[in-house]
């Protein structure tokens, strides 16, 4: 009797503890929505991007209207991915990529379009993924895989703050200014590239095809121009 009456003394001061303590809710963050939701808007970059796009369509309207078709001018930037490791890489290759902040595997810059870039990606195009990204796969990455680099380390842009410490003596004071910078190609690009921490992608949505051909070749190497907007969509 005693032992009954000890083991039921116990299951109900379980009970009641049990009963008597709720562990505290916290409600579901997404740092992405904090980013989103905090004041950084800069009201002159939005109509202005709104005004290019209006008329890139109403040039491109005028030109089938003539029987025409209208070329649209060069990009400035790209955005580079690194597609393989490091097996069988020549010394120089690895260099190159080591310049290229490119040390893993799905990590992604941004760089402007000049004749030194391209030699260098022409020697590394094997091991690379790249291609010139448009206004929403900018604002994409940076939004949602954007850190800074502050004090050689790996900071969150969760506040317009830490921007206007590290880039407000160049006019650069919130992320909205940051992605201008970056998409325009603006003076500052390089600084807002070097403070930008290299993207850390995930594996592509579906999985690749073949790494070691290039991208005309039915692979994912090499330059695929406008096309990398939708590898971004789903490695992002």
């Amino acid at each position: 009797m005693s032992v009954r009456r000890g083991a039921g003394a116990i299951t109900f001061a379980r009970r009641l503890l049990s009963a008597a303590y709720r562990p505290p809710v916290y409600p579901p963050r997404n740092v992405l929505d904090d980013r989103q939701n905090a004041d950084h808007s800069s009201p002159f970059h939005s109509p202005l991007f709104n005004e290019q796009e209006a008329d890139l369509v109403r040039l491109k309207r005028e030109a089938r209207a003539k029987g025409g078709f209208y070329v649209e001018p060069e990009a400035k930037v790209m955005f580079v991915m690194r597609l393989r490791g490091i097996n069988d890489m020549h010394p120089k290759t690895r260099k190159i990529m080591q310049l290229l902040r490119l040390r893993q595997i799905h990590n992604g810059v941004f760089m402007r379009v000049n004749k030194a870039t391209i030699n260098m990606l022409r020697k590394v195009e094997p091991y690379v993924m790249f291609g010139y990204p448009n206004l929403k796969s900018v604002k994409e990455l940076i939004y949602k895989r954007g850190y800074g680099k502050v004090n050689k380390q790996r900071i969150p842009l969760t506040d317009n703050s830490i921007i206007e410490k590290a880039l407000g003596d160049k006019g650069i004071i919130c992320i909205e200014d940051l992605i201008h910078e970056i998409y325009t190609c603006g003076p500052h690009f390089t600084a807002c590239s070097n403070f930008l921490w290299p993207v850390k992608l995930s594996a592509p949505l579906g999985g690749m095809t073949k790494k070691r051909l290039h991208y005309i070749e039915g692979g994912e190497a090499g330059n695929r121009e406008d096309k990398i907007n939708a590898l971004i969509r789903r490695m992002n």
